[in-house]
């Protein structure tokens, strides 16, 4: 993202702030942390990192990201807790459960450290927690506009595969694909794992038992990759719906190939980059956006893919 677009989104929608944070003007090599909840084998957080490192370099700060490895959210917390007492420049973190990470999140801020969070979570949550501002995608809007697209196609059962257990955005993504379709979930969703071998299964033991199942429903890679193999070990690849959150070349290739309909574009490296640049700039120079920034959804089919292919985990 070049600079000159960084001062024109930053002229154009920063606002003086009236929070209590101490700001230090001018105080540059700020050292910010990164806090997210999923674990080592989730690819999709490389390009939130590259948006964080990119903005990082561009106003002189440091970076460091962290996440439980297995993605045990109590170790989030203790993550959390463990960074707030190195007193850095600014916080930035996801709120996958409210209620385990919330009071943490609201402890740093109390300390009089500047946080904002992203990805997972409201914008009324982060309000309630005291961060500066909230820079994500609302998931049900997400899910359901993507459940629209699928009603639209003719769908009217889907298979909602998650593995954001206990991740409250999961179920929130299902819910809203089955409004869109003017469906309850009901039993429509399972709690896929994150082994990709055992996702495989899971899936393949849903469709058999339940072979009306009109589309299948991604919420990421990690479930994305091994419902294409299932469905190519059935004979259903390209033959059923087929719709993902997030991108990566393989899901781009599958987009392409015809076995994925489309993917749910929550643009993460926006999700990086932005809360670096809202902390340096409210650190600075005391000025911070006055309303969350909703980064998705957008939908990258097989009419507009040729646009973002070549961005697909790097930048999309």
């Amino acid at each position: 993202m070049k600079s000159s677009f960084k001062n024109a989104l930053l002229s154009a929608v920063f606002t003086v702030a009236t929070v209590g944070w101490n700001v230090s003007a001018h105080a540059d090599g700020e050292k910010y942390v990164l806090i997210e909840h999923s674990p080592d084998s989730e690819t999709f957080w490389n390009t939130v990192k590259n948006g964080a490192s990119l903005a990082a370099k561009e106003v002189g700060a440091e970076v460091t990201f962290r996440n439980p490895p297995t993605g045990d959210l109590a170790d989030m917390v203790r993550i959390i807790q463990q960074t707030t007492a190195e007193a850095p420049s600014g916080i930035i973190v996801t709120i996958p459960d409210a209620d385990l990470v919330g009071g943490p999140i609201a402890d740093a801020v109390a300390k009089g450290i500047p946080v904002v969070t992203m990805n997972t979570g409201t914008a009324e949550q982060s309000k309630k927690l005291g961060a500066l501002l909230h820079v994500g995608q609302p998931e049900f809007d997400a899910g359901e506009g993507a459940g629209e697209r699928a009603k639209a196609a003719g769908i009217k059962s889907f298979l909602c595969v998650n593995s954001l257990f206990p991740n409250v955005a999961g179920e929130q993504r299902c819910q809203g694909f089955a409004k869109g379709l003017g469906v309850e979930l009901g039993k429509q969703m399972i709690d896929s794992g994150t082994d990709a071998a055992e996702i495989a299964n899971r899936v393949k033991a849903y469709l058999s038992a339940n072979p009306d199942t009109g589309a299948v429903l991604a919420l990421g890679p990690m479930t994305a990759l091994p419902t294409i193999q299932a469905l190519k070990d059935n004979g259903m690849a390209g033959q059923i719906f087929f719709a993902t959150f997030d991108l990566n070349p393989d899901i781009s290739k599958a987009i392409k190939d015809g076995v994925i309909n489309f993917a749910i574009d929550q643009q993460p490296f926006l999700q990086g980059y932005l809360p670096v640049i809202t902390l340096t700039n409210y650190l600075r120079y005391g000025v911070v956006p006055a309303n969350s920034v909703l980064s998705g959804p957008g939908f990258v089919t097989k009419d507009n893919i040729k646009l973002v292919e070549s961005l697909a985990g790097q930048y999309r």
